[in-house]
């Protein structure tokens, strides 16, 4: 079997041509190509558009490109992670396409399968549908999006043979295996190279018709940005947080495959053992999510979807981002949690965009509110100003039409059937009379025992 060449980041770096569309592999740090990526922000290179789920974090892989003046725009799925986007994005120097991140995985993927696009049920009735071509297949309502090419993908695995074939480690496959196949040049940034036959055939995981160059470059801790340490993510859980989460553990039963969002919905893991019987599920790509670990960083953990080291129990096993959002949207996701900004009583859901404020990130919201078979909504009941969130009519951009099944909030917990919003339990401490006054929708009351 034939070699394909070894290079240098900063021979890689060369074939690349300003105003070249490029596939960034990676989720947050996770996964990132960021040698090849810090060799491209040393040259004259610019006019590029950056296509990969969130352009780095500041200073660090696309945040070097995006400082150093070198793109001008930006396709992906999550950008709030990095302010410096965010504040491009706002002052108009960056442009901005966002696709929720199931339908930017399924459209790198149907660019690198030869496809003319595909219909998804994901984004329906939101801003991100408008300009899109829309009809009913099965009786339900679906989105056409075109598929996704690059000139060149810039993807990140663990081990290469010389033929070129690749081995992602853990949840560092992610955007990866779909970037490999979608462009005219793939170039795959690895921590080792190894000899044709080492990797077994079963666990090559890109084949090497798709790489056309290699570079041996490891990553450093410093490189891993906010996945460089567990001790960094820990959120401080307080009784009223604590009882949110009791809330919706009560919703889950054994034998669940359940999703958690960031924010309060990833404290949940935290309190599910293996003895639960509950398989959880984050959408950058792992099945069998464990808690976190007590100290260490994605050098030796996988990550959740909060980029967050967590560990891995007995039968977990690691699939790339258009696997994961093929369970999502194929309805084998049983359960989702996830934060809100805004729910109306007809089961709406705001959650991913504020006009006007640094906050730009649909993320997998889209494809969980519509996919899974439960949606649970665990947010604060009030702004900061004392406003509700809970409101008549949302008015904030829709993340999902009527989706919510359940809503959590630090004053009480509602249920949601046909179109009738219905208050069935009240936080400790609270009273109905305390509810209604902070609430605007209207809604009905049945509580249940406790």
């Amino acid at each position: 079997m034939k070699s394909i060449p070894q290079i240098t980041a900063v021979e890689a770096a060369s074939k690349i041509n300003s105003g070249d569309v490029m596939l960034v592999g990676g989720f947050g740090m996770t996964g990132n190509p960021v040698n090849l990526l810090h060799a491209l922000a040393e040259t004259e290179i610019k006019d590029l558009t950056y296509v990969g789920n969130n352009v780095g974090e500041p200073g660090l892989g696309g945040g070097k490109l995006l400082r150093n003046g070198q793109l001008t725009k930006a396709i992906g799925s999550y950008f709030t992670s990095n302010r410096e986007v965010v504040e491009a994005a706002l002052s108009g120097s960056l442009e901005i396409d966002m696709l929720p991140q199931g339908t930017l995985a399924e459209a790198l993927r149907s660019g690198g399968a030869g496809l003319g696009g595909f219909y998804t049920p994901t984004a329906v009735g939101t801003d991100l549908a408008k300009n899109h071509d829309t009809r009913i297949i099965n009786g339900k309502e679906m989105v056409y999006i075109e598929p996704l090419r690059g000139n060149v993908a810039l993807i990140r695995a663990w081990r290469a043979d010389t033929a070129g074939n690749l081995q992602y480690r853990m949840t560092e496959s992610n955007f990866n295996v779909a970037a490999a196949t979608a462009a005219d040049l793939v170039i795959a940034e690895v921590e080792e190279i190894v000899s044709i036959g080492t990797i077994p055939p079963e666990h090559v995981h890109t084949q090497c018709c798709f790489v056309d160059y290699l570079v041996q470059a490891s990553i450093t801790p410093e490189e891993l940005g906010s996945s460089a340490s567990v001790s960094e993510s820990v959120v401080k859980v307080d009784g009223i947080r604590m009882a949110m989460v009791e809330a919706a553990l009560a919703e889950i039963k054994p034998g669940d495959v359940v999703n958690l969002g960031i924010g309060i919905p990833t404290l949940v893991g935290d309190f599910i053992s293996p003895e639960d019987d509950i398989i959880m599920h984050t959408e950058n790509g792992m099945l069998g999510v464990g808690p976190r670990p007590v100290s260490g960083s994605a050098m030796s953990y996988p990550v959740n979807a909060g980029k967050v080291p967590v560990t891995a129990l007995l039968g977990a096993s690691y699939f790339d981002s258009a696997v994961s959002f093929s369970m999502i949207r194929g309805g084998h996701i049983d359960v989702a949690i996830m934060g809100g900004l805004q729910v109306d009583e007809a089961g709406n859901l705001a959650n991913w965009s504020v006009p006007g404020k640094p906050l730009l990130g649909v993320g997998g919201a889209m494809d969980l509110a519509s996919g899974a078979k439960k949606l649970i909504v665990v947010m604060s009941h009030c702004n900061k100003d004392g406003s509700s969130k809970v409101l008549r009519t949302c008015n904030l951009p829709l993340t999902a039409e009527g989706v919510v099944d359940i809503l959590i909030t630090d004053l009480a917990v509602f249920r949601f059937d046909r179109g009738s919003m219905t208050l069935v339990k009240l936080m400790p401490e609270l009273t109905l009379e305390e509810v209604s006054s902070r609430t605007e929708a209207y809604f009905n009351v049945a509580l249940e025992a406790q």
